[in-house]
């Protein structure tokens, strides 16, 4: 996504998502907060093919500092890292979900990470479940929708420090 095209859908937000829904899920606060809090990131749907939006900002994410999970059953390994078939195969403690499927998949992702407990969840850019996202919060998980963590992290990046 271009400089153009953010700089419109700053201006256009997704008319999928409520006034209310953003507010509640495009929180600045609340996505500063995952940004400065996260160590360990599962990236469900990180593909290992670099032409894809989830290799890329995964790739980010890495080289922000981040540690980033891989979660695809149909890899081995991504970014140097073991890939992991589902959430709850993963060994250690996640502090965030961020999902890179279809809103179909997001409810049953959600439920998995509210049993794996991990700390937040965040559904990438265009990515809008909000039965998923309210699931979340009533687990008392975070929950940011419709935006890109890659994009939010230069936006935040000086106050991260």
């Amino acid at each position: 996504m271009g400089l153009k095209s953010n700089i419109l859908r700053t201006l256009n937000p997704n008319p999928s998502m409520t006034a209310e829904q953003r507010k509640l899920y495009q929180n600045p606060e609340a996505v500063r907060k995952i940004l400065k809090d996260t160590q360990t990131i599962a990236v469900v749907g990180l593909s290992a093919k670099p032409y894809k939006a989830s290799y890329s900002v995964a790739n980010y994410m890495h080289a922000a500092g981040y540690r980033i999970i891989p979660v695809n059953p149909q890899v081995d390994r991504v970014l140097g890292e073991k890939s992991y078939p589902s959430l709850s195969d993963i060994p250690e403690h996640i502090d965030l979900v961020d999902i890179f499927r279809p809103p179909a998949d997001c409810l049953d992702i959600v439920k998995e990470a509210i049993t794996c407990k991990a700390g937040a969840v965040w559904l990438q850019l265009e990515i809008i479940s909000p039965e998923a996202a309210e699931l979340a919060k009533q687990a008392g998980m975070p929950a940011i929708m419709d935006l890109c963590f890659k994009i939010e992290h230069r936006r935040y990046q000086d106050e991260l420090d």
